[in-house]
């Protein structure tokens, strides 16, 4: 009987992959579309009132859709979504008027990674 349990144990394991898996785990449901591309909070100088949300201006051009996005009337950042093409942001961090050119909008922050040893 001691030899029997392992042959046992693996016909059984052997059972429960030939199951069929549930349907449901296997089909999406209809209609599934991308969640909104959320825009970033306002730079540090650009201050919201309780309430308050950024004025947006929408540009549709020939080759190119704009969201300008204002605060108090003050251009801070730009999206712009070329036709076909990756959107990506110009946005004013400092306040000066000055467009920086950004596709996201992570940190920046690049963590070091060197090869100490291998073999």
């Amino acid at each position: 009987m001691h030899r029997a349990a392992p042959l046992f144990l693996m016909m059984l394991s052997l059972s429960m992959w030939s199951l069929p898996w549930p349907a449901s785990a296997q089909t999406r449901p209809p209609n599934l579309e991308p969640l909104p591309d959320i825009p970033p909070p306002p730079p540090a100088t650009l201050q919201l009132a309780p309430g308050q949300e950024p004025e947006v201006r929408i540009i549709r051009r020939d080759r190119e859709t704009v969201e300008e996005f204002r605060i108090g009337g003050q251009l801070y950042m730009m999206r712009v979504t070329p036709i076909g093409g990756v959107p990506f942001y110009l946005v004013d961090f400092f306040g000066d008027g000055n467009f920086a050119r950004t596709a996201s909008f992570d940190s920046g922050v690049r963590v070091p990674m060197w090869v100490i040893r291998s073999w």
